[in-house]
């Protein structure tokens, strides 16, 4: 079953042009010109039920826009919109009881009160039974360690605290759907890390859908197996983290260090006709280039044994690297010529290194 069902969504806004200097500004006073906008452009895709999607593009490219719809926040302009069964604008009263919204720049807490006062109003406006709603809560504040942030007025919150509580308003009336977005900007590592674990145990525990919008691609990596990509108002690639990373990525890099010196020849003789490239760090370090389609255990075999190795590292292409590259491109659909990648890279101290992550 079909947790989103999007077809042809299309969003406009109707935007105010200002006319130049003074002759200019009296006349918009009497009669203003307006512009149509296209925020989003007839996107469609559906999401089923227990699948954590990322939702990602540049700034401008109609992620919030799009989420503004599917919590029914904003109106489409034109296009097919159900969500958990219902059209989200006009099933407003039902439609609210089965998803949860956490906007990263925005508070649904209120400033000035305990957070266990914002929890009770919250539990008031979404009808909650005090039964269940203790048992949530009981369960939820173990969990995210809210227990001594309760009695706290919610300005008196760090971020990561405020963000934690966040999350604990949007799951109290336990949704199906949960819509995140942005939600952990300006976050140290220590609480993403947190909260990317607590949003994987509750779709794997509970089968809570999850679409996500971020700017941090380890948000992406971490939680989601599928990535919706936006680019003005369009969408460009709707597939698997991994095909993406297939498809974009530039071949890997192994970097071995030897416990005895090394020559170029010597090392490229290792892997013979192998369609791979090496060079030399130092007398005693070496790196192989492999291309995307290669298996690195074939090469690390081939390597293996030859000569007595210290230590070995693979680097890979990062997400932020091949996103970064598709927006350049403008597509999605063509990956980039390896063959544009000359020799001389090959022959570099540090070659192919920009964008390449260790792991």
């Amino acid at each position: 079953m079909l947790a989103i069902d999007v077809h042809d969504l299309r969003k406009q806004f109707k935007v105010q042009k200002n006319r130049e200097g003074l002759k200019g500004a009296l006349k918009d006073l009497f009669k203003r010109e307006h512009t149509e906008v296209a925020a989003v452009k007839d996107i469609s895709f559906q999401i089923p039920q227990g699948e954590i999607c990322g939702y990602i593009g540049e700034n401008g490219a109609g992620k919030s826009t799009t989420i503004k719809m599917l919590t029914g926040i904003l109106v489409p302009t034109s296009g097919k919109l159900v969500v958990n069964g219902f059209v989200p604008y006009k099933d407003r009263e039902k439609f609210v009881q089965g998803i949860g919204v956490v906007f990263g720049q925005r508070s649904q807490l209120w400033w000035d009160i305990g957070v266990i006062e914002s929890f009770q109003l919250l539990r008031k406006v979404y009808r909650v039974g005090e039964a269940d709603f203790r048992a949530r809560l009981d369960e939820l504040v173990e969990t995210l360690q809210l227990q001594d942030l309760l009695n706290r007025p919610v300005r008196k919150l760090s971020l990561g605290q405020r963000m934690r509580c966040e999350l604990v308003a949007a799951l109290l009336h336990n949704p199906s759907i949960l819509f995140l977005d942005e939600p952990t900007i300006g976050l140290d590592i220590v609480v993403k890390t947190e909260i990317r674990e607590f949003l994987k145990r509750l779709n794997k525990e509970q089968g809570t859908t999850i679409l996500l919008t971020t700017h941090d691609l380890q948000d992406i990596e971490a939680l989601c197996s599928r990535v919706i990509m936006l680019d003005d108002g369009r969408i460009i690639y709707d597939g698997g983290l991994e095909e993406l990373k297939s498809r974009w990525g530039k071949g890997r890099e192994v970097q071995f260090q030897f416990t005895d010196p090394v020559s170029l020849a010597a090392v490229s003789a290792y892997t013979g006709d192998m369609a791979v490239r090496w060079s030399l760090e130092n007398d005693v370090t070496a790196k192989v280039w492999i291309p995307r389609e290669m298996n690195v255990s074939d090469v690390l075999s081939r390597v293996v044994g030859q000569k007595e190795i210290s230590d070995i590292k693979i680097f890979e292409t990062n997400t932020d690297e091949i996103v970064r590259e598709i927006y350049q491109s403008g597509s999605a659909e063509a990956p980039r010529d390896l063959s544009a990648l000359s020799d001389d890279n090959a022959s570099e101290k540090e070659p192919a290194k920009a964008g390449a992550g260790e792991r």
